[in-house]
Parts: structure tokens; C-alpha cells; sequence
């Protein structure tokens, strides 16, 4: 297994001293530093270049947040997991904006800590457990405001087109309700396939119950 470089950034020894006692357990892991304060992990990991900095939040000199983006411009390739006891939706939206691939309360280290390293690593994200439920809302609020926008791109009439032919009109039958013919149905089609990105007429439908077009 390639060697493992993690780079701890604690205000408390204590912790930072359990922490390394945990993750050398693995004998291709090695801890490469530690910070004390915010300011001091951006510098370590500019010159550490860990792939993973194990970040409290709460912090002096510079708060977990804006130490977040501030490593990930000095150490491009390093991947952060925060570590810390609070897990409010807000914190966990601006951990995320900022950069962080990963979540994770300290009371819940000891079981899941290695395993949230091992995700980091592999280029994956590891949440922990109470902050999962948020994440996935907040994916799902992204995905919903992206497919409104799609939506009101399309015209009036491309609208009225795809609402009739995901409830299972044919382009004939589209085209004879409308007054138009169905080469201008079926281009209009193309034009509403283009605007919201979809490959297949399942996609359309897919995203049609998704912004509850039609029911499924």
C-alpha cells in the first residue's frame, strides 16, 4: 500500500496525541505534522503537502472554515477531513463550500476514523452519520434548484410540448392537439432534449417526475 502522509491540526494535545496513537496503528500511515492553530496548518500543509490534514474547527488565529480554502490553494492535492463536536447544518454547508471531502464528530473517531481516512485517500468523501442526512438534503435542494433553472429555460410552447409527451403522446397526437405538424413537434423535442441536457426520452421522464411534472 502506498505510505500514507497526514498531516493533524488540533489545539489540544491531548487529542492530537490520540489521534496519531489511532492512525499509526496502520503501519503505511504516518502522521507528518501537527498544527496548533489555523494559521499554522496552512503552513505545514504548504510545506508538508500531506494527502490528508485532519482539521478541528475550532481553532485560534484562524478559524476551521477559511483554513479549509486557504490549504487547499498552498496544498492543491491534500484532502481535509474535519474533525469536531459540532454539527449544525450551517457549519457542515460552509465546511463543504469550503472544500472539506469529509465530516466527522470526535465522538465518533475512535470507531469511524480509519475509515474516514481510508475514504479521503481512495478520493472519496466519508460524512459522519449525523451530518449524512444533511448532506444528502443539501445535494438534493442543489439538484432541484438546477432543475428549475433548466425548466424555465425552455419556452412556453416547449413546455406545454414536454408536459404532453411524457404523459404519453405521440408526436402525431401532440401535433393534431396543438394545430402543428409532427416534424415541428419532433423538433421542438430536440430543442427541449438540448435545453435541459437529457439523452433519452427516459431521461425526460425521469426528470419530469422529478420536478413533478407528472406523478410516478
Amino acid at each position: 500500500m502506498k505510505p500514507v502522509s497526514i498531516l493533524i491540526a488540533d489545539d489540544h494535545a491531548v487529542v492530537r496525541r490520540g489521534l496519531r496513537a489511532l492512525l499509526e496503528t496502520l503501519p503505511s500511515w504516518s502522521v507528518s505534522g501537527e498544527a496548533l492553530n489555523g494559521s499554522q496548518a496552512v503552513e505545514k500543509a504548504a510545506h508538508l503537502q500531506p494527502d490528508v490534514v485532519i482539521l478541528d474547527i475550532s481553532m485560534p488565529e484562524l478559524n476551521g472554515v477559511a483554513a479549509i480554502a486557504r490549504i487547499h490553494e498552498v496544498a492543491p492535492k491534500s484532502r481535509v477531513l474535519v474533525l469536531t463536536m459540532h454539527s449544525s447544518e450551517e457549519l457542515i454547508q460552509s465546511c463543504l463550500r469550503a472544500g472539506a471531502q469529509g465530516y466527522l464528530l470526535k465522538s465518533d473517531a475512535e470507531r469511524d476514523l480509519i475509515s474516514a481516512v481510508e475514504a479521503l485517500v481512495k478520493g472519496k468523501t466519508f460524512f459522519t452519520q449525523a451530518a449524512t442526512g444533511l448532506v444528502l438534503e443539501s445535494l438534493r435542494g442543489r439538484q432541484n434548484e438546477t432543475d428549475d433553472l433548466a425548466f424555465n429555460r425552455l419556452t412556453n410552447r416547449e413546455k406545454e410540448i414536454a408536459q404532453l409527451l411524457v404523459e404519453g403522446w405521440s408526436n402525431k397526437e401532440v401535433g393534431d392537439k396543438l394545430g402543428i405538424g409532427s416534424r415541428t413537434v419532433e423538433s421542438h423535442r430536440a430543442r427541449i432534449m438540448r435545453k435541459l441536457q437529457l439523452h433519452s426520452f427516459g431521461d425526460l421522464v425521469r426528470y419530469a417526475i422529478r420536478i413533478k411534472m407528472i406523478e410516478p
